[in-house]
């Protein structure tokens, strides 16, 4: 049997067919959704299907694609369904999905998350919350044996995020311990979620990563509506000699609903105009 490329030269592989870093979100909010439907499957199913269709046409497709699996939850059996049918679209034209689920928990139960994301769903990735331990985070980490990837919630880009991740102990933030951790846990594919709001804490992180000589990926969230910036973002993994083709720069709603800024009724134009603009 083939033995998959890891994780990271996935990443690298796809950045260079995609020619960008960006990832982008899939957050359906259906009040912001201008299609009809006969039910909010139809209506999701449909949004980003166009908004995909349009990209391909384009020629202008993203480095990965991340779901966050809460906006389909809300919606339960139909958002579910939309999920999944989302899902193999954007993987049947070659982009990969990244799920946002943030899971965690004991082992059997880390287990069970991890086997059905990447096992049934059939995602590359997932987002995951190291809280409770390692033995919370080793049946993701396992998964990247066979090229799957994992990032653990390092220093996120909400508000709150002060809240626990600035709390210090031994004289260093808490999320500084969860950074030294994941290199302990180190495995290719295992990566970080730095937010773009918090730049000095990125370059500081980007520095210790590229230090320890680790390929670690980041997923870095919290760009256009959350006030990141991704020139600022991309200056900083250039000054701290980190290679780029491994990261991910995150936008949601700053694409998928870029057409009520440009106040037009073609939503997956307005889509593509958006992303084409945070490549360039």
């Amino acid at each position: 049997m083939k033995i998959p490329a890891n994780y990271v030269e996935q990443l690298r592989k796809r950045a260079a067919d995609a020619d960008n870093i960006m990832c982008l979100g899939l957050d359906p909010v259906l009040q912001r959704i201008p299609v009809q439907g006969k039910n909010s499957e139809e209506r999701i199913v449909k949004f980003y299907t166009a908004i995909l269709n349009a990209m391909v046409d384009e020629d202008v497709l993203p480095a990965i694609a991340k779901p966050n699996a809460a906006f389909y939850e809300q919606y339960g059996l139909e958002g579910l369904r939309a999920l999944k049918a989302i899902i193999d679209a954007y993987k049947k034209v070659g982009i990969p999905i990244l799920i946002d689920a943030k899971r965690g928990d004991i082992g059997d139960t880390s287990a069970a998350y991890a086997n059905a994301w990447f096992n049934w769903w059939g995602v590359d990735a997932i987002t995951v919350a190291p809280y409770m331990g390692f033995d919370s985070v080793q049946p993701f980490i396992a998964h990247c044996e066979n090229g799957k990837g994992a990032y653990l919630l390092v220093r996120t880009s909400n508000e709150g995020a002060k809240d626990f991740q600035d709390l210090r102990t031994n004289n260093e933030p808490l999320y500084w311990h969860v950074a030294k951790k994941l290199l302990a846990w180190h495995k290719p594919g295992l990566g970080a979620v730095i937010g773009a709001t918090y730049p000095k804490e990125l370059e500081q992180l980007s520095e210790f990563f590229v230090a320890s000589g680790k390929a670690v990926p980041f997923l870095i969230p919290g760009v256009g509506k959350q006030g990141g910036s991704i020139s600022e973002v991309v200056r900083i993994l250039r000054k701290t000699n980190n290679e780029l083709a491994i990261h991910r720069i995150n936008a949601s709603s700053a694409i998928n609903y870029a057409y009520e800024k440009e106040k037009t009724d073609d939503f997956a134009g307005a889509a593509v105009k958006a992303l084409r603009a945070m490549i360039k």
